[in-house]
C-alpha cells in the first residue's frame, strides 16, 4: 500500500500533501508554528523511508508564502536529504513556487539552490 497524507494549513501551519503513488509532495502556506518539528515528523519519517527505497522519480513542490527560521533549518535538510538521493536512476525534482513580489521566498530558494547539486531545482514564479 502506498502512502497518502494530506493536512489543512492552519493559521501557523502548511497545507501539506504526500502522494507517493503519483511519487509526489507538497507544502504550501505558512510556517511558524512553536511545535514545527513535531509538525513535520510525520513527513521527514515518511521521505527518508521513501528516499532509502527504489524510486525512479519524485517531485516536491514547496510553495511558501511565509516561513520562520526553524522551518527553513527543516525544509533545508529535507532538500539537502533529496539531494544526497538524487542521481542518474533517481530523479527528484523541486519546484520552489512562489510570486514576484515575496522576494524574501525568492532569495531563500535561491540560496537552497546554491546547495543543492544533484535534484533539479526550479524557481517558478508566478
Amino acid at each position: 500500500m502506498t502512502f497518502f497524507l494530506e493536512k489543512e494549513k492552519t493559521g501557523s501551519t502548511p497545507y501539506v500533501l504526500i502522494d507517493e503513488e503519483k511519487k509526489f509532495m507538497r507544502i504550501a502556506g505558512v510556517s511558524f508554528h512553536e511545535g514545527i518539528v513535531e509538525f513535520f515528523e510525520e513527513i521527514n519519517g515518511w521521505l527518508e523511508g521513501y528516499l532509502a527505497s527504489d524510486f525512479d522519480a519524485f517531485t516536491f513542490e514547496c510553495e511558501m508564502k511565509y516561513f520562520n527560521s526553524s522551518t527553513a533549518k527543516l525544509l533545508l535538510n529535507m532538500l539537502l536529504n533529496m539531494d544526497d538521493y538524487a542521481s542518474g536512476d533517481k530523479k527528484i525534482t523541486v519546484n520552489w513556487m512562489t510570486t514576484q513580489d515575496n522576494e524574501i521566498i525568492i532569495e531563500c530558494g535561491e540560496d537552497f539552490q546554491e546547495e543543492m547539486s544533484n535534484l533539479e531545482f526550479n524557481i517558478v514564479i508566478k
